[in-house]
Order: structure tokens, then sequence, then C-alpha cells
């Protein structure tokens, strides 16, 4: 598929009302979902939790003491993949990685590349920290919005 078929799926999707697009076939696989205004591509929307008014008399069910699921530390942010493809962790397989955990970052350096219909794409960090995580192994797919690493803001 080429940027031609896929511009295509968009002028489709936007004149049909259609708010989200999958094609899946054996080596690609591509999603596609409006934004809010109707008209752009965007990233997919956080879940949200939406309280409805219980009918009068009707008492909320009594909440189960469940362990406290652990909560991320709030003071790491994540580099997340903006695309679907390949993530590489260095430029070529000789090469050293572009970062390792405990790797300074700013917000133009880059940390990996990945690889989306023969075409790399370096990504950048976009933040000033240090890595504390690196979430996906090398040469393997990451899907859009997938939290590739962690970072400690400095």
């Amino acid at each position: 598929m080429d940027l031609k078929d896929i511009k295509a799926i968009i002028d489709l999707m936007r004149k049909n009302a259609i708010s989200e697009f999958e094609l899946e076939r054996q080596d690609f696989k591509i999603r596609l979902r409006r934004g809010s205004n109707g008209g752009s591509i965007a990233a997919p929307d956080e879940p949200q939790i939406i309280a409805a008014p219980l009918p009068p008399g009707a008492l909320p069910a009594p909440a189960t003491s469940a362990p406290p699921s652990p909560k991320p530390a709030l003071s790491e942010l994540d580099i997340k993949s903006p695309m679907v493809g390949t993530f590489y962790r260095a430029p070529s397989p000789e090469s050293v990685n572009y970062v390792e955990i405990g790797s300074e970052v700013n917000p133009d350096t880059v940390v990996c590349i990945i690889e989306a219909m023969k075409v790399m794409n370096e990504i950048k960090a976009e933040v000033k920290g240090i890595v504390t995580q690196v979430m996906v192994e090398n040469a393997k797919p990451v899907e859009f919005g997938q939290v590739l690493f962690k970072i400690r803001p400095t």
C-alpha cells in the first residue's frame, strides 16, 4: 500500500463520516482514527469514564476491597510511538544503541528508529531527562501510542 492509497482511504473516511478504519494483511497493518474535529487523523483518546446519574432511590454498589494497583511514578514521562512499525534501538545491527538506561536525553536526542513502510523514522526524546526504562525489545513491532521509553525529567 502506498501513500496514494492511504490518502484515498482518508478521503473516503471524510466523505462517509467513518471515524475509524483498520486494515491488516500478512506483513502490513494500518489503523486510522479521525479526531474529534471530524477532519483530521489523530491519536486515539484515552478511555473516558462517564458517570451516569442513578435512578431515585438506587444505591451504588458497595466498593470491594481490592488491593491498590501499583501507580506509575508521577515523575516519569513516557516516550510513545508516533506510528505503527518496527522498533530499532540502533541505526544498524553493528552499531551501539542510541540510548541505554541511565542515558541523559535532550528534546533533540534521537532515542530509536521506527521502520514504517520501508522508511526509517528517527524518534526524538522531545523531553529533557534520564532514561529509566526501555519498554520494547529491539526489532519488535510497535503500535501507535505504545510506550517505548520511560524518562525521569531533569
